[in-house]
């Protein structure tokens, strides 16, 4: 199968998805008919041109500045009815991309402005995701993230907990990175071990390896968003971190196109996301952002084809990673990627199914 064959089948082929932020997913357009209904300004009231703009902000080179473009699309996220709207209309369009696990995440703590309680929060975006996944099919798990450069992370891990078997999989710490490492926050860590609720850690995309080491570490950490910055302990030989996280299969959440934007990759083609993969690390591919990246994870996939010469093994290895990286009950990441995952890939190969 040609490079050119492959990529015109990527959008056909079922994916999962570990990191996906809901507040950088909207639609350009609804960004556009809320912003008009609250009278927030916006650097464009046209769809196209504001969609352009959010990728070109986003490609400062910083994730400081990157994180910036966020002010626009969390204020029309500040009541139940803007909230329920955006969140189905994200799990929408990740399954009209052929996802069929997605797990979204959000900071509750980032949408009281007009007055909502967190658990109204939660309870509005698990609506939205509840009313999206009956239409489309797909599961969809959500994890809550606490800022990490603020003060609320003990009540974003217990709310996590609380609303454990409501939709909510487990928690996240996300925000600027470098001067905020993931031990400042062992407490609300602690709430979250205590309650055996997985934690993923935003680590290692704006700060080196050792912010991947405190997260795992400090937070218990058994997936890592991100975690480019692992390859500075992988040269000839492994690192004592690199080999922790290989042995032990603490799957990576990487972002090719986000990367680039925030100065953790200079090209696809040279992205640590291949290197680590053929490494043998437990290595997933994601969106991060779709609306700052103007990305989709076809798009990610393709581009991996492409320019990193990536085949349709590598592909269904990353799914199928991925779908059992995922936090979802071990029978239920098996039998997604038995049923599901597998026979497609198969059926891609014309039929001959890998052992």
């Amino acid at each position: 199968m040609t490079a050119e064959d492959l990529a015109d089948l990527v959008p056909s082929l079922p994916k999962v998805l570990l990191h996906d932020h809901l507040d950088g997913g909207l639609r350009p357009a609804t960004i556009v008919e809320l912003a008009a209904q609250i009278g927030h300004e916006l650097p464009s009231d046209d769809p196209d041109e504001l969609a352009r703009w959010f990728v070109d902000a986003a490609s400062a080179g910083t994730l400081e500045r990157y994180l910036e473009t966020f002010e626009h699309t969390i204020a029309v996220m500040q009541t139940p009815e803007h909230l329920r709207r955006v969140a189905r209309e994200a799990v929408l369009d990740l399954a009209a991309d052929g996802v069929v696990l997605a797990e979204i995440r959000y900071a509750p703590e980032q949408h009281l402005r007009r007055g909502l309680s967190l658990q109204e929060v939660v309870d509005a975006v698990q609506a939205g995701f509840d009313e999206g996944a009956e239409v489309t099919g797909i599961r969809v798990g959500t994890i809550l993230s606490a800022m990490r450069h603020l003060d609320r992370a003990d009540e974003i891990a217990a709310l996590a907990v609380a609303n454990r078997g409501r939709g909510v999989v487990g928690f996240d710490i996300a925000g600027p990175e470098a001067g905020f490492p993931a031990s400042r926050l062992s407490s609300a860590f602690d709430v979250v071990r205590d309650a055996l609720l997985p934690a993923t850690v935003h680590a290692g995309e704006a700060a080196g390896a050792d912010s991947i080491g405190d997260a795992i570490r400090a937070a218990g950490a058994v997936r890592i968003g991100h975690g480019v910055a692992l390859v500075e302990d992988v040269g000839d030989e492994l690192g004592t971190l690199a080999h922790w996280v290989r042995d032990r299969r603490v799957a990576l959440e990487l972002c090719p196109s986000s990367n680039l934007q925030t100065g953790g990759a200079v090209t696809v083609a040279a992205h640590p996301v291949t290197r680590l993969r053929a490494l043998g690390f437990a290595v997933t591919v994601n969106t991060d952002n779709r609306l700052q990246s103007g990305t989709s994870l076809s798009r990610e996939l393709t581009l991996l084809v492409q320019e990193a010469g990536w085949t349709l093994a590598d592909l269904e290895d990353v799914a199928v990673t991925a779908a059992m990286a995922s936090f979802a009950h071990h029978d239920e990441r098996v039998a997604l990627v038995e049923t599901v995952i597998r026979p497609a890939y198969a059926a891609a190969r014309g039929g001959r199914h890998r052992a």
